[in-house]
C-alpha cells in the first residue's frame, strides 16, 4: 500500500467515525462534527502542499548545484581560433614523428590523437553536442536529443 492509499484509508476511517458519532450524538452536534472533520481534511491538504513545496525546492536546489558544479562553456571566437592554430601547428611535427617512426600507422595514430583532442575541446565548449543533455535557453529545462 502506498502512502497516498494509506492516507485515503485513514481519511475514510475519519469520515466513517464522524458519521457514526453523528448517529450516536444526534443532529445538534452536526456543526461541531463537520468542523472537526474539515479541520482534519485541511491538515491533510496542508501536509500535501508542504511536501510538494519541499520537493520542488529540493529539485531547484539540485538544479542550481548541478549548474554551479558544471564547467562553464567559454565559447569565445578567440579561444576557438587559438586552439585551432595551436592544433595545426602541433599537427605538423606530430605527423612527422609518427610517420618517421611507424610510417602510415604512426601517421594515423597521431592524427587520431589530434582529432581526439579537438573533439574533447568541442565537447567542453559545446556541452550536449554529442547527444548529451542540452539546456533550453528559453525555459531552463533539460531535454535529451
Amino acid at each position: 500500500m502506498t502512502g497516498t492509499d494509506a492516507r485515503d484509508t485513514e481519511l475514510k476511517k475519519e469520515l466513517n467515525a464522524t458519521l457514526q458519532a453523528r448517529r450516536e450524538l444526534g443532529e445538534e452536534y452536526d456543526s461541531a462534527l463537520v468542523e472537526s472533520f474539515l479541520e482534519k481534511v485541511d491538515q491533510r491538504i496542508d501536509g500535501a502542499v508542504e511536501r510538494r513545496v519541499r520537493r520542488q525546492m529540493a529539485e531547484q536546489q539540485m538544479v542550481a548545484a548541478r549548474d554551479a558544479r558544471s564547467p562553464k562553456a567559454t565559447d569565445s571566437w578567440g579561444e576557438r581560433f587559438g586552439f585551432g592554430i595551436v592544433s595545426l601547428v602541433l599537427a605538423v611535427p606530430l605527423s612527422a614523428i609518427g610517420a618517421g617512426t611507424a610510417h602510415l600507422p604512426g601517421l594515423i595514430v597521431s592524427w587520431f590523437g589530434i582529432v581526439g583532442v579537438n573533439a574533447v575541446q568541442v565537447a567542453r565548449t559545446h556541452p550536449g553536442l554529442f547527444g548529451g543533455r542540452r539546456r533550453n535557453k528559453d525555459t531552463g529545462d533539460d531535454w535529451t536529443d
